[in-house]
């Protein structure tokens, strides 16, 4: 029976490890900061026109938008870009707000090809300035999104496309499916289409409400596991009280490997630095040589201890030669941001996402001020001084407390130095009980000398 009992029981553990396998997967996405920021996606089905080519068939107009609800994760230059799979022949006769990056075969259709005959078509948002009869609302930004808690104006991008052979009634028509987002590199995971209640249009006057023939939505998750093999920032801490400078953990974002791979970092004492930087892919990183080979280093620094306030310095700097950062955010965890007083060069705004319990702050740059985080170089870095009013029931300087918990650049976690390796505050009993031993020892010389 023993035994028995013991085979069941090694079953049973074995078989809840496979269950955990394969049941917690999609936990990699989930961001605790931002619990349900997401990406979604809406396809409205806004009517059936005829083809105008083939006179037979019906096509539907249809109006995609993308909407980042994200509180501080956005899409940078060159954009976003999205691609699905037709489930039948589908053909994209006409775009308005955005394009197909490819046409693909159009050979069986003789007179008018259409703009796209691709089964998994890719699409991609105009640039600014494209002619008014080519824009939609919301479109033509370059493919660039802003995270909502920024700018929810800029939040969200807009195309509308004309497909054919696509089915003339909603019963007939089906979803694309495998939809993939590309913002602009990996790291979103789609869900299906899901048909919901059609989405209801306003008129300019506000007096007629129309509604889409039929609404789809599906939603994207942002796992930063996918989106980046190593870490993408890091953090370095100091403070008025001790003058170690504690810096980024060593290979935080990966280690130099110039001898194997040529080209993976870049001396600034080089003499040939700005041909190298000027070569090759403008889109493709090109990192200074640091001990630690991040892109971006977000400094820390306790500046001054007043009776009632304390301030901190923060500065972040770029160490990519190559890219700027727009529209730049910095997400930081401190248990005293519930009592932020002031933030003098930067916008800020509190994250509350476990309700009223307030340590989390997003920060970000002025507009046409410091916005822009400039490539490395003379210009390649923003700063800032925050001003924390003290409560004295949990403000210390000991072990570490007026250091952050958490820091992310863009919504990428950054690397923390160790906590055994923070500055720590002198020790008053400490320096005492060294200058009284020197003094002991001192005399202890003296008097021997003396009598030697």
């Amino acid at each position: 029976m023993g035994f028995l009992l013991s085979k069941l029981t090694s079953f049973a553990t074995v078989l809840v490890f496979w269950l955990c396998c394969f049941t917690f997967t999609s936990t990699d996405a989930y961001d605790p900061l931002d619990p349900s920021g997401n990406i979604t996606i809406k396809w409205d089905i806004k009517s059936w026109t005829p083809d105008g080519y083939l006179q037979h068939t019906m096509c539907k107009q249809a109006m995609v938008t993308i909407y980042n609800y994200q509180q501080y994760r956005h899409i940078q230059a060159p954009g976003w870009s999205l691609g699905w799979a037709w489930k039948n022949k589908e053909v994209i006769w006409d775009m308005v707000g955005g394009q197909a990056t490819e046409q693909g075969d159009c050979s069986r259709f003789k007179t008018f090809p259409p703009h796209c005959c691709k089964k998994k078509p890719t699409i991609v948002d105009l640039l600014p300035g494209t002619p008014y009869n080519k824009q939609v609302s919301n479109c033509c930004k370059g493919g660039v999104l802003s995270s909502w808690m920024q700018d929810p104006v800029n939040a969200a991008a807009s195309f509308q496309l004309s497909v054919g052979q696509a089915g003339t009634t909603n019963k007939k028509v089906k979803p694309p499916e495998n939809f993939t987002l590309m913002a602009p590199g990996p790291g979103y995971t789609c869900g299906a289409l899901k048909v919901v209640k059609p989405t209801k249009y306003f008129s300019p006057d506000k007096r007629r409400v129309t509604q889409a023939m039929m609404t789809w939505k599906l939603t994207c998750t942002y796992s930063q596991f996918l989106a980046q093999k190593t870490p993408a920032c890091c953090v370095s801490l100091s403070s008025f009280y001790n003058d170690t400078v504690v810096p980024c953990p060593t290979c935080s974002c990966g280690c130099q490997n110039n001898l194997t791979h040529p080209g993976s970092c870049v001396d600034p004492k080089s003499p040939y630095l700005a041909s190298v930087v000027s070569a090759a892919d403008k889109n493709s990183p090109l990192v200074r040589c640091t001990h630690h080979m991040c892109p971006i280093r977000v400094h820390w620094h306790i500046k001054l201890n007043y009776r009632e306030y304390w301030r901190v310095k923060v500065t972040i700097t770029n160490f990519d030669y190559r890219r700027n950062y727009s529209d730049w955010n910095l997400v930081m965890q401190h248990p005293n941001f519930d009592n932020l007083t002031q933030v003098f060069s930067f916008n800020s705004k509190s994250l509350t996402p476990y309700g009223t319990f307030n340590d989390t702050a997003m920060l970000w740059g002025i507009k046409f001020y410091n916005d822009m985080l400039m490539q490395s170089g003379p210009v390649g870095n923003v700063q800032s001084e925050l001003l924390f009013h003290k409560n004295p029931a949990t403000f210390t300087f000991e072990k570490g407390w007026a250091f952050p918990r958490r820091i992310s650049f863009n919504g990428d976690t950054c690397v923390m130095p160790p906590p055994d390796a923070y500055p720590y505050l002198p020790n008053a009993g400490s320096c005492q009980y060294i200058s009284l031993l020197t003094l002991i020892m001192v005399c202890a010389l003296t008097f021997a000398y003396a009598y030697a």
